[in-house]
């Protein structure tokens, strides 16, 4: 069973990225899911891969992590048009030292939330150029922007079912995407 990463922009702890995250968890028993915590890694430091008896214990352990996943799912919000300073730090302490970035090779799915009407674009667009420099096989279509967030949801809080079946469809995407860039169907095509 392939492993998939979630990644989580946000720290609140009721944010809309983080619901979407858990939607999406919901919808798929084929694949491991796993939300990864990025809320305690200590803001990368170059000189933490200079001296490896530097490196802090939660950056061991995310590394780990980072390295044992198959795909990743980034759900972020918008910051300033571009992505929250957790996130990135997350993906800077995973990405060194250089040459050895953990992401490289790996499927990724970005999907940006917003209360606004343009859905984290710029965040989406940013993240997008970050994890193609680490050489992760970044899903371009479909794309995904989710806008005025708040209107998907009932009275009780619950997506819609009308949404869920549209993460629905951008999840069996993902997982074709997946299968397509994963190393046992790569060797196929050879």
């Amino acid at each position: 069973m392939k492993k998939v990463g979630i990644l989580v922009g946000s720290l609140r702890k009721d944010s809309w990225s983080l619901k979407v995250a858990k939607a999406f968890m919901e919808l798929d028993d084929s694949r491991e899911y796993e939300l990864m915590d990025i809320s305690q890694l200590e803001m990368y430091n170059q000189e933490y891969d200079e001296d490896i008896e530097n490196l802090p214990v939660s950056y061991q352990v995310f590394r780990e992590k980072v390295t044992e996943k198959d795909a990743y799912i980034f759900i972020t919000p918008e910051h300033n048009r571009s992505i929250p300073a957790v996130l990135k730090n997350a993906i800077d302490a995973a990405s060194v030292p250089f040459g050895n970035s953990e992401w490289s090779h790996k499927p990724a799915l970005i999907i940006s939330v917003s209360p606004g009407s343009l859905g984290g674009f710029g965040a989406n667009h940013h993240l997008r150029q970050i994890l193609t420099s680490m050489n992760c096989y970044v899903m371009a279509q479909p794309e995904v922007y989710i806008g005025r967030i708040y209107q998907y949801v009932d009275e009780n809080g619950d997506f819609k079912e009308d949404t869920m079946q549209f993460f629905a469809k951008i999840l069996n995407s993902f997982n074709e995407w997946i299968d397509q860039t994963t190393e046992p169907y790569i060797a196929e095509k050879k």
